[in-house]
């Protein structure tokens, strides 16, 4: 996908020395490592959530209390009378 090779790594490595410095790349490689490893932790709890919820029953729908009263349904109207 993104084809980086070694003398891309390099590069990109020299660019964030110039601009952070060397007393701040050891900082921000700790910074970068503490959010991947926030983000993987992240995402197995998600992924165990989903896991978790495939293997439920699904749930049943209560059944009615027996002697409930049950609503009648509408009447069809009735046709018109016949035109003599």
């Amino acid at each position: 996908m993104f084809d980086i090779g070694g003398p891309e790594v390099m590069l990109i490595l020299f660019i964030f020395l110039l601009l952070f410095g060397a007393d701040k790349m050891p900082e921000l490689a700790r910074g970068i490592g503490k959010s991947i490893r926030e983000f993987k932790k992240a995402a197995s709890g998600v992924e165990e959530e989903v896991r978790r919820a495939m293997e439920e029953e699904p749930v049943k729908p209560a059944p009615k209390p027996v002697g409930a009263i049950q609503q009648a349904a509408p009447e069809k109207p009735s046709p018109p009378p016949a035109a003599d």
